[in-house]
């Protein structure tokens, strides 16, 4: 699955058509017709140039489970992923994998995960992922979760993921104290 987002030249056609609408409105009405902060900016572009393909999150009964698939920069600058919301759960974390007393256990990941310029982030069970945490309910096959992505620029992309089976990699979970 490949979600996809919209350019920077769609984009800034959309703004013209705004402000173009917001000068007829203003005439009309004695408004200013500024349009603020729905203009992207040079700095807030990180998730334009961002695309995911072979999203999936894991079916589960309840409790939390993960978001999978590769994150793709296709822009010239370098992205840094920091965060992660979903209404499917109480909160999302972005999670790496690290040993701890000779097991590989998960934790939150401090400041992100950087992604280069034209490169990916593999996020995968047993590995790097966006863990989904505070379940409203389970998750079934065949269902579809939408994942919010957000970047150091305050810069976001949805991503719709289908719910898959999957039986690997029985993760153990860390929040810094202890497993959970």
């Amino acid at each position: 699955m490949r979600t996809t987002v919209i350019t920077p030249a769609l984009g800034t056609v959309l703004a013209a058509l705004l402000l173009l609408s917001g000068c007829a409105a203003s005439g009309a009405s004695g408004s200013s017709g500024a349009v603020g902060s729905d203009v992207a900016t040079p700095s807030a572009e990180a998730a334009a140039s961002v695309v995911v393909d072979d999203a999936w999150v894991k079916a589960v009964d309840g409790g939390m489970t993960g978001l999978f698939g590769q994150v793709v920069n296709d822009g010239s600058r370098d992205v840094v992923l920091v965060g992660a919301t979903t209404d499917a759960a109480a909160s999302a974390e972005l999670h790496e994998t690290v040993e701890s007393d000779g097991a590989m256990r998960m934790r939150e990941k401090e400041g992100g995960f950087a992604i280069a310029a034209g490169d990916a982030l593999a996020l995968e069970p047993g590995a790097n992922h966006v863990m989904l945490m505070g379940l409203d309910g389970p998750l079934l096959a065949g269902d579809e979760v939408t994942v919010t992505l957000e970047f150091d620029d305050g810069s976001t992309l949805d991503v719709t993921a289908p719910v898959k089976d999957y039986t690997g990699a029985n993760e153990q979970y860390d929040d810094g104290h202890g497993s959970h």
